[in-house]
Formats: C-alpha cells, structure tokens, sequence
C-alpha cells in the first residue's frame, strides 16, 4: 500500500462541507495523488476551493501537468456531477481567473469570496487571503523572490520524503518545519491572522476560512474564529464540516499515523 492510498479513509464519509486551498496543479511540488485519494474518501453537500488550485504563474514559465494532476480536476468534476456544489474562490496564483469572477457553470461557481453558513448558524467568510498580504500586494517582485527560494525547500521536501516512502516511514513537511522555527515566518503569520481577523471584526462575521500562507490553523483571534486550510504542497490539510456544524482540521500526516496503528493492531490480534 502506497502512502496515497494510506491517506484515503476505509469507507466514504458524508460530511457537509470541504475546504481545501493551496493545491498549485501545475507544479512539481503538488501532492495532487495524496489530494485524489482524499478526495475519493467523502461525500460532500459543498466543497470550497480556497484559492491557488492552478499554479498560472509556473504555467507561465513551461508546461508541467501530469496524469494525476488531471485526476484532481476530474474527481472535482465528478463530484460536481454527483450534486456536490463546487465554489471555487481565486487566489493569487490563479488571479487570472479573477476576470470570470461571478461565473456560474452548473455546480460550479467562480467567485473573489463567500459566505459560508455553519449547520449551526455561523457565518464565516471564506477568501484566498492574498489581499491581506503586505508583499504580495504592494511588493510583487518580492513576492516573485521569496516563492524562489521556497521552492528551494519544497525540491528538498520532495526528495526527503521519496526516501521517507521507501524506507516505510509517513509524510513529513520539511518546509512546514521550518516555518515554525524561522521567527520572520512567525511573525509574518501572525500579522496575517490579525489582518484578516480584523476584517471579519468590520463585516460582523463570526470567522473566516482562508489559505494564502499554506499554514494550517484553527483558533480564535480575539473574538473571530480563524480557519486555515493549509495546503496540498506542504502539509497536505484540509477543513472538514460535520453535520452538527463542527469543524475538523485534517491533516495527511496524522491520517498515515492512524492507519499504521490500526494495521499494527490488526497484525498483533492476527492468528499465529
């Protein structure tokens, strides 16, 4: 069993809402077989695209698309067939897509943002986050600079993890690491948690969904319940409703690790 298949739940869960972002189809970096077997494993009301599922800036540069990136975007489209409602918000790297904003094609909609309404009656804004990042908006060239050198650590986290599979071991995120003990990186989170919480704080919402900085979160900023979906480059996470309206983080690691114990269970209870 490959470690993709491991990230698939047993049987097909029905939950009320997806939100996935960060996915970057058209790069190398993409974990677009991990996002496949996740996506196999539910059944959803609405899935929220969160931003950055194409990658236009890479596409720019040379073309790089292959099978299981396809996959991705015909697993999305299935469930689209199968009445799942697909709202896909743009994201900075796939700002090209802005122009079409308000698109609607069957079960697909593009938007700039949402509101989302829990089971429970939240209303949470759900948007890429670019528009609350100082760099990205006013320094672009840096912007251009630092996805560089972070593409450094992804090529690094690409081979650490091939030889991770090989020798049995889980997913691990290199460049996730590194965010959490770089303290510019921190800090640069935390001043886009409080921008955009801030915004939610103006428009009276209750919280918000969002992606941009692939850093998975959930927690509460002052009053506004902040909800980030991470990213299927790095982390591979996703935000998961549940029909009482509760909100789960998912994350592929954690998800392997289950898998491994109960196959150690099972292995163990087995009959000599």
């Amino acid at each position: 069993m490959t470690s993709a298949e491991l990230a698939r739940p047993s049987r097909k869960q029905r939950v009320r809402t997806l939100w996935i972002s960060d996915v970057h189809l058209g790069t190398r970096d993409c974990q677009a077989e991990h996002l496949s077997q996740f996506l196999k494993g539910y059944h959803t009301d609405k899935i929220y695209l969160v931003g950055d599922i194409i990658d236009g800036w890479k596409l720019r540069g040379g073309m790089y698309w292959p099978q299981a990136h396809t996959n991705v975007i015909r697993r999305l489209l299935t469930m689209s067939k199968r009445g799942t409602e697909v709202i896909y918000v743009t994201g900075n790297h796939d700002e090209f897509l802005r122009r079409y904003s308000k698109l609607i094609l069957g079960n697909i909609q593009l938007v700039d943002e949402a509101v989302h309404v829990t089971a429970d009656g939240r209303h949470l804004l759900v948007i890429h986050g670019d528009q609350f990042d100082v760099i990205t908006r006013y320094h672009r060239w840096l912007a251009f600079l630092g996805d560089s050198a972070y593409e450094f650590t992804l090529t690094l986290n690409r081979w650490l993890n091939h030889w991770r599979a090989r020798y049995g071991y889980g997913y691990w995120s290199l460049s996730a690491y590194l965010k959490h003990k770089v303290k510019t990186a921190v800090s640069f989170i935390s001043d886009f948690e409080e921008a955009i919480a801030h915004e939610c704080v103006k428009r009276e919402l209750h919280g918000v969904v969002c992606g941009h900085i692939h850093h998975a979160e959930m927690r509460k900023v002052g009053e506004v319940e902040y909800l980030n979906c991470g990213d299927w480059v790095e982390s591979c996470t996703a935000l998961i409703e549940h029909w009482d309206g509760t909100i789960e983080l998912y994350r592929l690691a954690d998800a392997q690790a289950r898998e491994a114990l109960v196959k150690a269970e099972l292995k163990v209870t087995e009959p000599a």
